[in-house]
C-alpha cells in the first residue's frame, strides 16, 4: 500500500504593486473573502492572513498592501514596512504582476525582491487582457532582474488557474506540522473584517480624495438578542476623516449618504457574520491622521 505524502506547511507571502490583483488572488486561493476588493488602488492597507488547509498541506497566505513607489504620508511608509516585513518570514513568495502594467526598471518592488532568500513564484495576472506572447516576454524580463523559481499566467478574477497555482505552491513548502488549527481561516478578529467591510463600501460609494482620507475604527462589538429572542450583533463604528468638509460629504444632505453607506455595509456584515446586525456609524474629524503617529498606532499601522 503506497504511503501518504508528507504534510507540508509554510508561510506564502503575496507581494506586488497597487492594483496588481493580490487580494483577488488570495481570496481565490483561500476560497473565502478575506481581503476587500475595489477597482481603486491601495484598497488594502494592512497585512492580512488567510489560511488554507488541505489533506496534506497548510498554506498561510499573507496579503500585503501594494508597494507605494513615492510615499506621501507616514501611513504609506507604514504600509511599505508591512511589505518589507514579508521578506523576513516567508517560506515562499508570490510576486503578482499585472500584465497590463508597464515594465519599469525603477519599480520599487525589484529592490525588495532582490533581498528575498526563499523561492519566488512569478504570478502574471490578467492574462485574459493581453496577447499570449505578452506573458512570455514579461517572464523573460523579470528573470533578468530577480531570481524566479517558477512562473504561471492567470486571471485571478476568474479563478480558473487556482488549482495549478496551488499545486506549484505545495511543491515548494517545507515538511512540517500545521501552524494553525485545521478549521481556522485567519488570525484576524471579526471586528477587523467588519471595519474593512465598512471601509470597502466607502471606497465604492465615494470619490476623489474621500476614500483615501478615511479610516474606520470599530468602537464596540456586542453579541446580543432582540426582543423576539433572535441573535443580533450590535456594532458601533467611527469613520475618521481629516476635514470638516469631508465629514459633510460622508454624511450627505440630510444624512442620506451615510444612511446608504450603512445599508450597504450592514448587508455584507450580516452575510459575513451570519447573523442580524445593528450598525451605528458616526463621523469624526482627526486632522492629518495619515501623518499622526499616535493615530496610526491606534489604527494598527504601527
Amino acid at each position: 500500500m503506497p504511503s501518504s505524502p508528507p504534510f507540508r506547511t509554510g508561510f506564502v507571502n503575496i507581494i506586488g504593486r497597487p492594483n496588481a490583483g493580490k487580494s483577488t488572488l488570495m481570496n481565490a486561493l483561500v476560497g473565502e473573502r478575506m481581503s476587500i476588493i475595489t477597482h481603486k488602488p491601495q484598497t488594502t492597507r494592512h497585512r492580512i492572513i488567510g489560511i488554507l488547509t488541505g489533506e496534506n498541506f497548510q498554506m498561510v497566505f499573507s496579503d500585503t498592501p501594494g508597494y507605494v513607489k513615492s510615499p506621501s504620508y507616514k501611513m504609506h511608509n507604514a504600509m511599505n514596512k508591512f511589505v518589507e516585513g514579508t521578506v523576513e518570514d516567508a517560506d515562499l513568495m508570490l510576486f503578482v504582476f499585472d500584465l497590463t502594467e508597464e515594465l519599469e526598471d525603477d519599480n520599487p518592488v525589484i529592490e525588495v525582491l532582490k533581498k528575498v532568500e526563499v523561492p519566488i513564484v512569478l504570478v502574471l495576472n490578467k492574462k485574459d487582457l493581453v496577447a499570449d506572447q505578452r506573458a512570455e516576454d514579461v517572464t523573460g524580463w523579470w528573470k533578468k532582474r530577480i531570481k524566479v523559481a517558477d512562473s504561471i499566467a492567470i486571471s485571478a478574477l476568474k479563478g480558473n488557474e487556482a488549482k495549478g497555482l496551488l499545486e506549484k505552491i505545495v511543491a515548494y513548502l517545507p515538511e512540517g506540522d500545521p501552524y494553525y488549527p485545521t478549521d481556522q481561516l485567519t488570525d484576524r478578529p471579526e471586528r477587523f473584517f467588519v471595519g474593512e467591510i465598512v471601509r470597502e463600501k466607502i471606497m465604492m460609494l465615494y470619490t476623489d480624495e474621500i476614500p483615501y482620507s478615511t479610516e474606520v475604527s470599530i468602537e464596540s462589538f456586542q453579541d446580543s438578542t432582540t426582543t423576539k429572542g433572535e441573535k443580533i450583533a450590535r456594532i458601533q463604528a467611527t469613520i475618521y476623516v481629516m476635514r470638516e468638509t469631508q465629514k459633510a460629504i460622508i454624511l450627505g444632505k440630510g444624512g442620506a449618504a451615510i444612511k446608504k453607506l450603512g445599508t450597504h455595509a450592514r448587508g455584507d456584515i450580516e452575510r459575513f457574520l451570519q447573523t442580524k446586525v445593528f450598525l451605528e456609524l458616526t463621523v469624526k474629524v482627526r486632522d492629518n491622521w495619515r501623518d499622526d503617529e499616535n493615530a496610526l498606532q491606534r489604527f494598527g499601522y504601527m
